[in-house]
Parts: structure tokens; C-alpha cells; sequence
């Protein structure tokens, strides 16, 4: 069985320091970052596959590459409340953890929906982005007659109020919550298109790149054109 060691000196071997660029560039922390490419992240992913312990280790490295690993290997329903909460404080500086790992396996979590609105309460941009996210996912996932509708009501008048104060990441994410609301939740698919036409373009630093935050107003749009509004995903993973 693979140990944590041997996983860690094959993720080395497959670092490329322009692939580390390229995920500086987009701010994430440089020193915590090896360069691995998230094909080759897959291949090593299938080797594992089912070893929650394994997983639980790569996490605690704090290396981006091992840390996304593990969430793609880790059962999100397995971790405990204390896991979950160390996993989303872990994530300081890298986005990639935040706003796709922390989600994947809290969204498979009894404990999510809990997790995510305790997380979008907090003063730390990397934890609050990952309580927005979850909550996304959830909205992404799961069928309208397992959602509180009225709390993600809520939680769009949240974003009217603080999406023009909140940090980058923060803000990245509430558009984000907006967009998937509108797609996904065809029941608050008016109300989310009327809080993305008030909340207009959203503007983020997005680092040494060309990348730019979606218009919630013309995902929406776009979701609906294609017939997509209302259609459920199976997964967030990727």
C-alpha cells in the first residue's frame, strides 16, 4: 500500500515549474506548490482510489498538489466535523483548495449545509469563499425539495448587502452562488437574475492573468438558452 511518502515523491516528480507559474500567477502561495497538472493529479488519483487515511495525510502536507489529491480521493460523507473545519482552514492562499476541494467533500457531508453557512460567516477570505462555495455545490446537487428556499433567499439579500465590501475571493464566490441560484434552483431562477442585474459586473483581482469574474446576469441567460435551467449536476467533483 502506497504510503504518504512514496505518493508525495511521485507528485515531485511530476512538479513542473511551469505549471508552479501558472498557478502563482493566479495567486496562489508559490512556496506551497510543486506544479503538478490536474491530469496527472487524476492518474495518481485511480492508484489510490479509497484510501481515506492516505488522503487525510496528503492534506495535512499543506501542498496544494497533495491537498487536491486528497480531495479527490477522500469520501466527503466519512470525514468528521473537525476534519471539514481543519481541511477549509488549511486553505489560506490557494483557491484551488477553497473553492473546489473543500466543497467537493463537504457537498458528500451530512454536515454541509451546517458547515457552508457557519463558513460564509467568517472574517477569513479563504473560509468564508469555501462557505459560499459549498453552499453553491449544494444548490448545484441537490433536488429544490431538499433545499430551505427561503434561506438561500436569504442568502441572496447577503450578497446585495455585502458583495461591495467583501474580499476578492469572497466576492468571486457570491457571484458564483448567484449564478448557480439562478441555473440550478428554477424556483429562485427570477430572483437570482434580478439580484445579478443589481449587483452588475463584479469586479476581482485575479493576479498576473487575463481572467475575468463571469456576468452572473449572462450565465444565467446563457444556462436558459441551452435548456440547462433547472437540470441538476450529479457532482461538482471534476
Amino acid at each position: 500500500m502506497p504510503t504518504v511518502d512514496a505518493v508525495m515523491a511521485t507528485l515531485k516528480s511530476k512538479g513542473k515549474e511551469q505549471t508552479r507559474k501558472i498557478y502563482a500567477r493566479h495567486g496562489m502561495a508559490a512556496d506551497r506548490v510543486l506544479g503538478v497538472s490536474v491530469a496527472d493529479l487524476k492518474v495518481v488519483a485511480k492508484s489510490i482510489k479509497g484510501q481515506q487515511a492516505l488522503a487525510c495525510e496528503l492534506y495535512a502536507t499543506g501542498i496544494m498538489d497533495a491537498m487536491y489529491l486528497a480531495g479527490m480521493v477522500a469520501d466527503g460523507s466519512k470525514l468528521t466535523r473537525e476534519q471539514l473545519i481543519a481541511w477549509a482552514e488549511g486553505a489560506a492562499k490557494m483557491q484551488m483548495i477553497s473553492e473546489y476541494t473543500i466543497p467537493w467533500v463537504t457537498v458528500e457531508n451530512p454536515q454541509g449545509r451546517a458547515l457552508a453557512l457557519q463558513w460564509i460567516k467568517s472574517k477569513k477570505e479563504h473560509v468564508a469563499a469555501a462557505g459560499w462555495s459549498s453552499y453553491s455545490g449544494l444548490v448545484s446537487t441537490l433536488p429544490d425539495d431538499q433545499l430551505d428556499l427561503a434561506e438561500i433567499e436569504g442568502l441572496l439579500d447577503t450578497v446585495v448587502k455585502q458583495i461591495g465590501s467583501a474580499p476578492g475571493r469572497v466576492r468571486y464566490t457570491m457571484n458564483t452562488f448567484v449564478i448557480c441560484v439562478g441555473g440550478y434552483v428554477k424556483p429562485l431562477s427570477e430572483r437570482a437574475k434580478a439580484v445579478a442585474k443589481q449587483i452588475g459586473v463584479v469586479s476581482v483581482e485575479m493576479g498576473e492573468t487575463a481572467c475575468q469574474v463571469p456576468s452572473a446576469l449572462d450565465y444565467i441567460a446563457k444556462m436558459e438558452a441551452r435548456g440547462k435551467l433547472g437540470v441538476k449536476k450529479k457532482t461538482i467533483r471534476c
